[in-house]
């Protein structure tokens, strides 16, 4: 089996101007999208959008002149998230979207995913076979250069971040208003700076907009999701309701609540979850969720007579698992929260709407809410790693794993993994008690790191 070597588990990412992440690559992968896409009867259309990187200039302007060059037009939507360029490629009868963004990494980093003309994240054979044509490019075994009269042109969508503003908006029950609700919302000096306060405002909130001052360099420095702190202080400061902490592509989000503690991705489902599941509005009474979501969230599920899938670290994974089942709700532990019911991917302004709709029909505080699920212990080591050696061919490692899922029983999971986005591994443990699953993990990532550097 011909396995990826440019994608990962979302998109192609790296640091800007060194490969893969470089001009030349960016261009030919627009000459194999404009390719791929094509349409019939008329010149191939693709939306190209991103978030706020210095390095997206570049790379905007590389992948827009392979897409030309191969005879496809470009709708340019600028400064936009993730899920408004799915919105917008959808909306527009587009044949594809590509987005740039390496969502919550540092501004070095960069990258590229692709939404086909539904707005859905491609599978991973089109990917592969979009690498593959880029490679016959590379060797010279292909040229889909358009002939001279067929060189399509770009021009920019002015309207794009109104029409997606209105699309959000429709997440929000129409009879009801966020009138008197203050709200901290942390937009990661990113993609969402402009978009993410105008939706609150729209709807009457009173907002404080912090981190919404880009200058290429600051995307998700000390701010946004990976730090929602910043929201968790401001919210104490200010006597806010919420706290919303965006990441740079807005795809995904942390909230705080009116104490100033965090509720993560896995509480954001089972707020959502078991209000569908009283209800009997959750198709197939069940949530998907990836292998790093909390036991507390399987837990409150079943309590509610639903249950839990869960698939590979991803939100792609998640996706294409509620596709495949038929199923409306699932996410993240790191917030991304997909409603399939009101978008076609991960969208953190959409969650934190819906977690809003609850909060102000149920006249709960976000505190009150997320106490339907309790957090078992869990800890998580992250450390890089040279080479990615199958886990299999560490032999060490694999009895220690097969010894602590064994002292920790159906209490406790073990899970060992490597990042597909970064050359790291990740130790997860959960389990009743949090210095013997801190221990536990020590060890597996000590043996693990001495097995690597032995290879």
């Amino acid at each position: 089996m011909t396995i990826r070597k440019l994608f990962g588990t979302d998109g192609i990412r790296g640091v800007a101007n060194q490969y893969p992440m470089t001009a030349e690559v960016a261009m030919r992968l627009g000459m194999a999208v404009a390719h791929r896409f094509r349409s019939t009867g008329r010149r191939g259309r693709i939306v190209i959008g991103k978030d706020t990187r210095l390095s997206g200039y570049m790379l905007e302007s590389a992948l827009e002149a392979g897409i030309v060059a191969a005879g496809a037009d470009v709708m340019l939507v600028g400064p936009l998230p993730t899920p408004g360029i799915a919105f917008i490629t959808s909306s527009m009868r587009a044949d594809a979207g590509v987005v740039i963004s390496a969502s919550h990494n540092p501004y070095q980093d960069n990258g590229i995913k692709l939404f086909a003309a539904d707005g859905f994240k491609l599978p991973d054979e089109v990917e592969l076979e979009l690498e593959q044509s880029m490679a016959s490019i590379l060797d010279g075994e292909t040229s889909f250069a358009a002939a001279s009269d067929d060189i399509g042109k770009a021009y920019r969508i002015d309207d794009a971040e109104g029409r997606y503003i209105q699309f959000l908006k429709n997440a929000f029950p129409k009879q009801i208003t966020l009138d008197g609700v203050r709200v901290v919302v942390d937009c990661a000096n990113g993609a969402a700076y402009q978009v993410a306060p105008r939706v609150f405002q729209e709807l009457g909130a009173e907002v404080i907009d912090i981190a919404s001052e880009p200058n290429g360099r600051n995307i998700n420095d000390r701010c946004g999701a990976l730090h929602p702190e910043n929201a968790a202080s401001q919210v104490r400061h200010t006597r806010a309701e919420i706290g919303i902490s965006l990441d740079g592509d807005a795809d995904r989000v942390m909230l705080t609540d009116e104490n100033g503690q965090v509720v993560d991705g896995d509480q954001i489902m089972a707020i959502l979850a078991t209000r569908l599941l009283k209800t009997g509005s959750l198709p197939g009474a069940t949530l998907v969720a990836t292998v790093m979501s909390n036991l507390g969230l399987e837990r409150a599920i079943e309590a509610q007579g639903g249950k839990l899938l869960r698939t590979a670290v991803g939100d792609r994974y998640v996706v294409e698992a509620m596709r495949a089942g038929g199923f409306a709700l699932g996410g993240e532990q790191s917030g991304h929260v997909v409603s399939l019911q009101h978008a076609t991917t991960g969208d953190g302004i959409v969650a934190a709407l819906l977690v809003l709709a609850v909060m102000m029909q149920e006249e709960k505080s976000l505190s009150e809410l997320a106490r339907v699920m309790t957090r078992y212990p869990q800890v998580l080591k992250n450390f890089k790693v040279g080479k990615k050696t199958p886990l299999e061919d560490l032999p060490r490692v694999q009895q220690l794993i097969a010894d602590d899922e064994s002292q920790l029983g159906s209490e406790g999971r073990v899970l060992v993994r490597y990042s597909g986005t970064e050359s790291k591994a990740r130790v997860m443990i959960e389990g009743v008690d949090e210095s013997t699953i801190n221990a536990q993990a020590d060890e597996i990532s000590r043996v693990m790191q001495a097995e690597l550097a032995g290879r």
